[in-house]
């Protein structure tokens, strides 16, 4: 910058800031003259050349009057000034100035050429003026004037008929008040000039404003009684005033309210019904809080009331569209406005809005309707409802889903919510009930035979009567609804002239009643007769089938009896009464399979709580399991019986059931919540004897109890599938774990439960003391079995008796008589082993005489059973015979066969000491059975 100044002052220039100080506009710039102006128009002008000069000039300068030109010019020198640069830019100034000059004198000669004009005209319309006379206007005038009063009286006549017609207009003919309105509208437009014309106008607007009211009162009525007739002329009208859309946003407004007043209304009247008094509080309370003074008395008449109303809304709005889209497939029918027709792109546009309007309401107004009901199920507490008055409640609310369903193919979530909080919280205090009703009646139970017809089936059963129909059942088997028409049929198609879906009827109670006892629990005595004695029966069979086993050391094959146990099953499969295929239950048991029942509707009503109820399900076949197991197969014998009785499945079930159902703390251990989530443990009556001989222990009570925990299973088992159907996937592997671990092991109680009576039924103690009394060292071979066998048969013999004489009572159904029979027979072997083993001395004439016992009590006894082979006959057999082997097949005999204990294995060994065995093979023998016992130790 310095630079730029010193340079500047050698040349003797100024800066630009000097420059507009020295430097004034007068002396810079100045107009030109008159002359200057005139040379330059005389100068030939290029117009193009003129523009372009024009054209160049800054926007700057016709930005107003304070605008500094010279200060402008000034400021844009640059630093270095050029006098050559500088003239040309003032030459280019100078002739934008004289071309900007040129257009404002051009601009006052073309003014002043008008105001010489405008002169001229005026002087010529005074000179037109006084040439013609007044004389010739009046009469112009005259004729002008009677014309407009000839048009005037015309006026007069149209207007005293618009207000002739307005007085007139026609009540409840909204498409004809509506048409006539807007036609004396039109004609009162052509006079608008007229004043009174003016407040006609005014008239007519306010009443057509007053018919458009009554007329969305008359739109508000078709929400809840939809007439056609009524729609068609609503419909017209709207048409007319051009409002078609506006009466579609106003028809769902209406539906909306209709839906609140209703169930407000509903509530209301049975909400002052029940108070008993005219308080007004309860019109000034909320639905929702109006919803939670409902009785439990009134709450399901109230909530019927309340879907039959809710019913009538969705009805009239499923007729409303029906309507439009009856009215759509119409062809030619003319839509039109007040202006008049409308065009047929405004038609398609306004029935494509209402379709869509009213599909989109659909949800809409289901929603309403669900959350209406929600508030209503959620304000009273059911948990001490009634059973067939809850599943009543969820039928009235499936009934309503399905409408939901149809109405618009809605899932009803809000509804299903509502229904399974209720439905758990419900549920979870009923189960709690049922576990105690049921733990007093099995403590209650005698477990005497509940006599039912030889066909029965729970399907017979009330309970189970919705399984045969094909969705959930209409309401409760108390309270069955009368349906004219199949279920298929869409509800809204079958109540779509009248009717409605939630007009529920009690059937009659003839229609109710169960054909499942038997009048007297037996049939005629003469039919009963000699049954056991039958079953025994030889008398029948062909004397080749009746052959006895032989002895194995003649080599002959034993014949084994097939036809004979084909014949006799032919003839009775089991011990029992003249309904052989009866099945054995007890009351406690009918009552359990009623529950499951009722179970069962609740979740076929309401699948969301399934798997709850399902495992609720679950816990009454528990319970009942473990009760059975507690009074008539605990016993602490098992575990020295060596038998096996309790699998390893069953034990764990008990485990399972006594850790997660039986309240067994009584008081000192478990919170509170846990402890409500069990029950203690159940105790058998004390009118239930199973001490006496007489009754074989008890035996009728226990076949009972067995074999009514194994019709329970069979029942289980046959609504497995139904269960699966219904499950959720995810909670499908707890079912399949309850039936393969607890409902299949029913059965399997029966060898613990049996075998208490099957060994206290034969005195094997006697026979053990008779053994004692044989001199088993004899020297020549015997002929004649010993008395043991003859007193352990007769003890058979009078089993066998015993067993006929209860089977009198109770059927003995053929597992079970196979199961005793089993166990007293293998009890029986494991005696005659015990006492041989007992033996001190024995020969070989003596072993041999031990097969002529045994074989002679096989004999006798495949005359009193048909059960083949005969349990543990290998296990004596194997044992006699042990006596003959050598040392080194007695070693491995020892290790093979640990069937047999300890004292069993020592004896046998001692026994031989002496004929084939020394002091030092017994030794090694004797060391190891103490190997193979240490383990045990």
């Amino acid at each position: 910058m310095q630079k730029i100044k010193s340079l500047m002052a050698r040349q003797g220039l100024k800066s630009p800031q000097e420059s507009m100080t020295d430097l004034s506009p007068v002396e810079n710039f100045r107009i030109p003259s008159k002359e200057e102006l005139r040379e330059l128009r005389e100068q030939p002008v290029d117009p193009q050349a003129e523009q372009e000069i024009i054209n160049s000039i800054e926007e700057v300068y016709f930005s107003g009057d304070s605008f500094d030109m010279v200060r402008h010019e000034l400021e844009k020198l640059p630093p270095e000034l050029n006098l050559q640069e500088l003239e040309e830019y003032r030459d280019k100034l100078k002739r934008q100035q004289a071309a900007e000059l040129e257009r404002v004198t051009s601009l006052q000669t073309n003014l002043q050429l008008a105001a010489v004009i405008c002169t001229n005209a005026r002087r010529c319309l005074s000179f037109a003026k006084e040439g013609f006379t007044e004389a010739s206007l009046g009469l112009l005038a005259n004729q002008r004037r009677r014309q407009l009063l000839t048009g005037l009286l015309k006026s007069l006549r149209t207007i005293k008929t618009l207000v002739t017609t307005w007085l007139s207009l026609p009540e409840e003919d909204y498409p004809g008040a509506i048409q006539l309105c807007l036609e004396c509208q039109k004609a009162a437009s052509t006079f608008k000039h007229y004043s009174c014309i003016s407040e006609l106008n005014s008239k007519l607007q306010d009443t057509l404003e007053q018919i458009e009211e009554q007329l969305d009162v008359a739109l508000s009525k078709t929400c809840k009684h939809f007439d056609v007739a009524h729609y068609n002329k609503v419909q017209l009208a709207y048409s007319l005033l051009g409002k078609t859309q506006t009466a579609m946003d106003q028809l769902h407004m209406h539906f909306t309210q209709a839906i609140h007043n209703t169930v407000f209304q509903v509530v209301l009247g049975y909400v002052e019904l029940c108070a008993g008094n005219a308080d007004t509080k309860f019109q000034k309370m909320q639905y929702k809080d109006l919803c939670t003074h409902i009785t439990p008395d009134s709450y399901i008449p109230c909530l019927t009331d309340l879907c039959k109303a809710l019913w009538e809304v969705m009805l009239s709005y499923h007729r409303t569209m029906q309507w439009h889209e009856d009215h759509d497939n119409e062809e030619g029918v003319p839509v039109t406005d007040g202006n008049g027709t409308l065009g047929a792109d405004e038609s398609v546009f306004d029935r494509s809005y209402v379709k869509k309007k009213l599909e989109h309401g659909l949800t809409r107004i289901w929603q309403d309707v669900q959350l209406k009901v929600k508030a209503y199920l959620l304000g009273t507490d059911m948990s001490n409802f009634k059973y067939d008055d809850f599943i009543f409640v969820l039928d009235i609310i499936s009934r309503l889903m399905q409408v939901g369903e149809e109405f618009c193919s809605s899932r009803s979530e809000v509804l299903q919510e509502s229904v399974k909080k209720q439905s758990v919280n419900y549920f979870k205090n009923y189960h709690r009930t049922r576990l105690e009703e049921l733990r007093m009646f099995l403590e209650n139970e005698t477990w005497e035979l509940c006599p039912v017809k030889s066909n029965f089936n729970i399907m017979q059963l009330h309970e189970f009567k919705f399984m045969g129909q094909s969705r959930s059942p209409s309401v409760s088997p108390s309270r069955q609804a009368s349906a004219a028409n199949p279920a298929e049929v869409p509800l809204f198609k079958q109540y779509y002239q009248g009717g409605n879906p939630f007009e529920m009827h009690i059937d009659n109670k003839e229609e109710e009643t169960e054909d499942v006892l038997a009048s007297n629990g037996y049939e005629s005595d003469e039919l009963d007769k000699s049954i056991y004695q039958d079953y025994d029966s030889d008398s029948d069979v062909p004397e080749e089938l009746k052959r006895d086993y032989v002895d194995e050391q003649t080599g002959d094959v034993p014949v084994k009896s097939v036809s004979r146990e084909t014949i006799r099953s032919r003839k009775k499969s089991d011990y029992g009464l003249n309904k052989l295929n009866a099945p054995i239950l007890t009351n406690t048991t009918l009552n359990v399979i009623r529950l499951v029942g009722k179970y069962m509707q609740m979740m076929n009503i309401l699948k969301p709580i399934a798997f709850d109820v399902i495992h609720c399900m679950s816990q009454l076949f528990d319970y009942y399991l473990y009760a059975v197991y507690t009074f008539f197969g605990r016993n602490d014998m098992y575990e020295s019986s060596g038998l096996g009785l309790i699998s390893s499945r069953l034990r764990t079930t008990l485990n399972r059931i006594q850790e997660s159902l039986i309240d067994m703390s009584a008081g000192a251990h478990g919170t509170s919540e846990e402890r409500k989530e069990k029950v203690p443990s159940p105790h058998l009556s004390q009118l239930v004897v199973l001490t006496a001989s007489g009754t074989l222990y008890g035996l009728a009570e226990r076949v009972v109890a067995t074999e009514s925990l194994v019709f329970l299973a069979e029942q289980f088992e046959f609504l497995q599938s139904h269960l699966d159907t219904v499950m959720p996937a995810a909670k499908k592997p707890f079912l399949q774990q309850f039936y393969s671990q607890t409902v299949s092991t029913a059965s399997e109680l029966r060898k613990p439960i049996y075998w208490i009576v099957a060994a206290k039924a034969i005195d094997y103690e006697q026979m053990l003391l008779l053994m004692t009394g044989v001199k088993w060292d004899i020297k020549e071979i015997m002929s004649q079995h010993n008395i043991y066998v003859d007193v352990l048969l007769k003890e058979f013999e009078q089993f066998n008796k015993r067993l006929g004489d209860v089977s009198k009572h109770v059927r003995i159904p053929l597992p079970v008589a196979n199961v005793l029979w089993e166990h007293c027979i293998r009890l029986a072997n494991r005696t005659l082993v015990e006492g041989y083993a007992n033996v001190k001395k024995c020969s070989n004439e003596g072993r041999a005489l031990m097969q002529l016992d045994f074989q002679q009590f096989l004999m006798k006894l495949e005359k009193l059973t048909d059960i083949r082979p005969i349990p543990d006959k290998e296990f004596v057999e194997t044992y006699i015979k042990a006596y003959y082997l050598t040392e080194n097949d007695m070693e491995q005999f020892i290790k093979n066969h640990r069937e047999y204990s300890m004292k069993q294995l020592t004896n046998l060994v001692n026994v031989c000491l002496g004929s084939h065995i020394n002091k030092k093979a017994r030794q090694k023998l004797l060391a190891a059975i103490d190997d193979i016992d240490r383990p045990k130790r």
